[in-house]
């Protein structure tokens, strides 16, 4: 209680946490639109259902990390290294190296298989008919525990990333604490209207779907050590989601505007 007082007399701490903020909830709203892409392929009196689980793994899993910081700090220390690869033309000093730690394979393999689940939902959009290959998605829904397995899943690689992120910016455990749960708390206010929202509108699916494929990249790459500026990537998130809003909205705007067919009388002859 004291270290919280004491906190609060900061203005370093406040703007940490408002930082925080906004970084856990922008994180935490990819970690959703997941949920709510997978959820909305159960039928419709289990989706609530599903997302609400996935949800409360989520935040389970964040503060269970926080407690557990020297230990996660640890994910980041080398496991092993492949050797140098790559040399540089004029000083013959090597490029880069293959050195990995299990953050790095976490973000692997969590990125590949986001890179798996976006493509066969895209693929499935663009030809929903029934192929028999690694892509088909024939059935219209899925089993309960499959959806959670995958959310599951997913859950573990966007907590890891989003307490990191935390550990990064602040030495403060009551920071992080409160960033962590207020995201969790605006996508449990957010989880209905965002699942709805993308169910009713076709083109935000697929919009969706390419924004998980770019998350899933830039997983990838950060788990082989090339770092992809964040802020860069969700300006362009955010750019698509304006233009998708403007031809939601223009599309709207026509068709209020147009007139109702009328029936065409019927000729008696």
């Amino acid at each position: 209680m004291d270290q919280m007082l004491a906190l609060m007399n900061q203005p370093a701490a406040w703007a940490a946490l408002a930082t925080l903020l906004v970084m856990e909830i922008v994180l935490g709203i990819d970690n959703l639109i997941f949920i709510s892409i997978l959820s909305n392929k159960l039928p419709e009196a289990q989706r609530q259902k599903a997302r609400r689980i996935g949800i409360s793994v989520a935040l389970g899993m964040r503060l269970a990390l926080l407690s557990m910081i020297a230990w996660l700090v640890g994910l980041t220390a080398p496991v092993f290294d492949l050797g140098l690869v790559g040399s540089s033309s004029s000083t013959g000093e090597p490029s880069f190296e293959t050195v990995f730690s299990w953050r790095d394979l976490i973000l692997i393999a969590g990125g590949l298989f986001l890179v798996w689940k976006a493509t066969k939902e895209i693929h499935h959009n663009v030809d929903p008919v029934p192929n028999k290959d690694m892509f088909d998605t024939s059935r219209a829904t899925i089993g309960f525990g499959a959806v959670i397995v995958q959310i599951l899943v997913l859950d573990m690689v966007f907590s890891i990333d989003s307490i990191l992120t935390a550990v990064g910016m602040t030495d403060h455990l009551p920071i992080m604490v409160i960033a962590v749960v207020v995201a969790v708390i605006v996508m449990l206010v957010a989880a209905d209207p965002l699942a709805n929202f993308i169910h009713d509108n076709p083109t935000v699916v697929m919009l969706a779907l390419s924004f998980l494929l770019m998350i899933g990249a830039v997983l990838i790459a950060d788990g082989f050590g090339i770092h992809v500026p964040k802020g860069y990537i969700y300006v362009a998130m955010a750019f698509s989601a304006g233009v998708e809003a403007l031809n939601i909205f223009a599309r709207r705007r026509k068709a209020s505007a147009s007139p109702p067919n009328k029936a065409r009388p019927v000729d008696p002859t």
